[in-house]
């Protein structure tokens, strides 16, 4: 029979074969989930992860939801190399969004806009999700309070307080009633990366924090001090670290990225503050960050995985009327087999009689 046995140290080479064999369960899984639900798996799986990239504009759309995506799970991963689990990136997104938006409202006279109207946006979202984060933050610190409840439980005030100000007085006048602002100028909005698509330059931004916290992590002296202060407090405090400091650092980091990645949200292919800003990008995040092995890089091959399910899940809808909780059944199935192949990190298989 088949039992785990304990390594002698870890494998350092499971643990980044892990999220590959968590792809491929992830895909067997889907083989049976079409099955179950009398559909043919090799069309629902072309569906899932062929037609999404098969032309420039497909490629564009994936890239579309990539951008939000690797913006927050560079940030998250900083959070949790420092020992900090900040679930509450949703909530600094929505945040974000509102603030970015607002402003973008506030300067937007029908005319006007550019380079510098648009960094003052993008610095307003980055403001507003960095502020949203000090609230988990200084609750953290002073009161030591969870993180982890706390930065969830904004999300949802996030989220009510977006509703509260598109409902009140950011909505349209002339939206014929509907929870929505009016639309930003074209000239307040990022600008196109590749013509005839959507693709805009959020994606640039985002691969940019991916090597910008690369280089903070490993290649700089206050990543290093960042991740000890984290996972070990008592060295860090013999070393002369602060462990607050890693703390504050850190989420600050992942507030002002999420904050970006809300504005990008409404600079680019929304165009306006709405109700539902995000799909449930922080949340998603999530997965993208330990799948792609909280390496601000690594998470760029696990975000391209998870926007093939976001856009996978919207085609299975209309072509092969699936729900639309197949994307949320295809994230939770890949978390739940990264967990187990994890488990391979420090246990191995072996057969025993």
């Amino acid at each position: 029979m088949l039992k785990l046995e304990r390594r002698p140290a870890p494998s350092v080479l499971m643990s980044w074969l892990s999220p590959v064999l968590a792809v491929l369960l992830t895909v067997l899984c889907g083989v049976l989930l079409f099955l179950a639900l009398g559909k043919n798996p090799v069309t629902g799986l072309s569906v899932f992860f062929i037609e999404p990239i098969k032309g420039l504009r497909g490629w564009s759309e994936v890239g579309l939801k990539v951008a939000p995506l690797l913006l927050i799970a560079v940030g998250l991963a900083i959070c949790f190399r420092a020992n900090v689990f900040n679930i509450g990136a949703e909530g600094q997104l929505v945040v974000g969004a509102i603030c970015g938006g607002a402003v973008g409202l506030y300067l937007d006279h029908g005319q006007g806009g550019g380079a510098g109207m648009i960094t003052l946006i993008l610095l307003a979202g980055a403001a507003g999700g960095m502020a949203w984060a000090a609230i988990t933050a200084f609750l953290r610190d002073r009161f030591n309070a969870n993180e982890i409840l706390v930065s969830l439980m904004l999300v949802y005030v996030a989220q009510l307080l977006l509703s509260l100000l598109v409902h009140g007085v950011l909505r349209d006048p002339k939206g014929f009633n509907f929870p929505q602002s009016r639309m930003l100028s074209d000239g307040f909005l990022l600008p196109n990366i590749i013509a005839g698509t959507r693709l805009h330059l959020g994606i640039v931004f985002a691969l940019l924090a991916s090597l910008l916290g690369w280089v903070y992590l490993s290649r700089s002296f206050g990543g290093y001090r960042l991740q000890v202060g984290g996972m070990a407090p008592a060295a860090a405090r013999y070393a002369g670290f602060s462990s607050r400091k890693a703390l504050w650092t850190s989420m600050l980091i992942c507030g002002a990225l999420a904050g970006i990645a809300g504005t990008a949200e409404v600079l680019g292919p929304i165009g306006q503050l709405t109700p539902s800003v995000s799909p449930g990008y922080g949340f998603a995040a999530i997965i993208v960050a330990y799948v792609g092995r909280l390496h601000p890089v690594g998470v760029i091959f696990s975000s391209f995985i998870m926007a093939l399910f976001y856009i996978g899940g919207e085609l299975s809808q209309s072509r092969l009327g699936m729900p639309s909780a197949i994307t949320g059944v295809f994230q939770g199935i890949l978390l739940f087999s990264l967990l187990a192949c994890d488990v391979l990190i420090h246990y191995k298989l072996s057969w025993r009689k």
